[in-house]
């Protein structure tokens, strides 16, 4: 059998600590949101009006999603008196739960009969 108990329920401890990592990933809004933010380059940090002025969102929901992506440990916040700077610094113990669920998945998955149908 592939994927004992005690391993499967291994693999469903890791997917629920990743899950907040995922959902945030998983957004199509958010994923825009990243990847407008690479584009523009800018290792020091973007603020909330430069993204909105790149997407058709609304500041605050520009704002929302930013707090769901820090919260998420992708962004951090740089503050310069009363201007806050979005930039990338990934949470490495985030990362590294995210890494290790999906070679845990991958190894059950490995450990299954071949489903393919003989082709």
């Amino acid at each position: 059998m592939a994927g004992s108990a005690e391993d499967l329920a291994l693999f469903a401890q890791e997917f629920e600590q990743c899950r907040t990592l995922l959902q945030a990933l998983g957004d199509e809004t958010r994923k825009h949101l990243i990847l407008e933010m690479m584009k523009m380059g800018r290792c020091s940090g973007v603020r909330v009006g430069e993204i909105t002025a790149r997407t058709h969102l609304s500041r605050p929901a520009v704002s929302h999603h930013l707090q769901i992506l820090r919260k998420a440990g992708l962004l951090k916040v740089r503050r310069e008196g009363t201007k806050n700077y979005y930039y990338f610094d990934a949470d490495s113990a985030s990362m590294d739960a995210l890494l290790t669920m999906l070679t845990h998945a991958r190894c059950i998955m490995e450990q299954l009969p071949d489903r393919s149908g003989g082709e």
